[in-house]
């Protein structure tokens, strides 16, 4: 028997970075609302209580005062109001630093090539229903009850900033128990230590823990719990901590669990592959795992700007596949396209229409992970591909197309 502890962390929406990767996706919204071939890099940076706003963009999109708007309804919809923060003063002032693509690289995603060069990482285990890492899974659950608490006013003295960070004791490669977790709330001045402390074991922790599929993890040892480890965490968000765009990258994939790729997600149109080859990476691997043809899928895409297919494909399965990563490597470049976009050169749908990325859905993914939300519609986690995956397990071979007889 062998035991390994493995940690992830999660944020809340008023975490300084997140609230920047939230400012920017807010940003790629507009633009495809109006543009849905907007070209949009957008890059936010808080420092304190400034919103300053950069990045190229070149879209047929109206970039005027409602862009600003839509910024500030947005940030007041996570919980930075006069009432809650009034330092902040509603974040008024808001520098816009934006210029146009530069036509080195537009002239090779015009062709429907990828718009950088880089690498995606997409995963998936068995060890969860959403067929994501248990840690990272835990944590954002944990995350996402510490706003709800806060803003349907069950512990009216939090604030919107905050984290989490779980310890998951694994044995013999599986997740056996709950060793540890981490809370950060901030919070008014006027709480004591006794009631937060209190509050979040009672309305956060036990919440989540004790839901149907948890709650066998703390029978089998409760978790030693740590909430606000230096004491005090009044002064939080950006005044309390700057916040940027792409600095959560290991939190809005898979917690450290799987090697994350080379860049963020937020702000990026899908022509960025950073963005939809790794979403489409993920739902590769949720498929696979899904249909039963290995119990964790790791596919690693690697991409050259301006260009069509992918310049490597790498699969990892731990050990746990029915077939040869060889075999798996021809059903992924058969069964999924993995080119940017639909064009001329080849006739058929890329990542962008199979996932339907054209359309402002984009704020909706900057909290609590782009990964494992299986309630939200987003096309990279449905596993429609599952079933025809399976006619490939090893007792139906002859469903392979690249087979030929002797």
């Amino acid at each position: 028997m062998t035991q390994k502890i493995w940690a992830s962390e999660s944020v809340t929406e008023g975490h300084p970075d997140k609230l920047a990767d939230l400012i920017s996706d807010t940003v790629l919204d507009y633009v495809l609302e109006q543009d849905p071939n907007g070209r949009v890099a957008c890059e936010t940076f808080l420092p304190g209580k400034e919103v300053i706003i950069g990045g190229e963009i070149t879209t047929e999109a109206n970039l005027d005062n409602g862009v600003i708007d839509k910024v500030r309804e947005n940030i007041k919809k996570v919980g930075y109001t006069p009432d809650i923060s009034p330092d902040f003063n509603n974040f008024s002032r808001i520098r816009w630093l934006v210029k146009k693509q530069s036509k080195d690289i537009s002239q090779g995603v015009d062709i429907g090539g990828a718009g950088d060069q880089g690498f995606m990482i997409g995963y998936a285990t068995n060890e969860t229903h959403e067929l994501m890492p248990f840690p990272i899974l835990l944590a954002h659950k944990l995350t996402r009850r510490l706003s709800e608490a806060r803003k349907k006013r069950i512990l009216p003295f939090l604030r919107p900033d905050g984290k989490s960070q779980v310890s998951v004791v694994y044995e013999n490669g599986k997740p056996y128990c709950v060793s540890h977790i981490t809370i950060a709330a901030q919070h008014s001045e006027e709480v004591s230590d006794n009631d937060l402390n209190e509050g979040i074991i009672e309305e956060v922790i036990n919440k989540i823990i004790n839901q149907n599929g948890l709650w066998l993890f703390s029978q089998k040892k409760f978790p030693s719990i740590t909430i606000n480890g230096t004491g005090r965490f009044v002064k939080g968000g950006p005044e309390g901590d700057t916040g940027l765009t792409g600095r959560k990258i290991v939190v809005d994939s898979y917690g450290g669990m799987a090697p994350n790729g080379g860049g963020a997600f937020s702000g990026k149109d899908p022509t960025k592959v950073d963005r939809s080859a790794a979403y489409m990476a993920r739902h590769i691997a949720k498929n696979i795992v899904a249909a039963g043809l290995a119990d964790r899928f790791q596919v690693h895409l690697a991409y050259e700007i301006g260009k069509i297919d992918p310049t490597a494909i790498n699969i990892e399965t731990f050990g746990t596949s029915k077939l040869s990563d060889e075999d798996l490597e021809r059903i992924v470049r058969t069964e999924f396209p993995l080119h940017p976009m639909h064009c001329g050169q080849k006739d058929i749908e890329g990542i962008i229409e199979y996932l339907d990325l054209r359309k402002p859905i984009f704020s909706r993914t900057t909290n609590y992970g782009h990964f494992g939300r299986e309630d939200e519609g987003f096309k990279w986690e449905n596993t429609d591909k599952a079933e025809k995956l399976k006619g490939y397990l090893p007792e139906k071979p002859k469903f392979f197309p690249y087979e030929f007889e002797d």
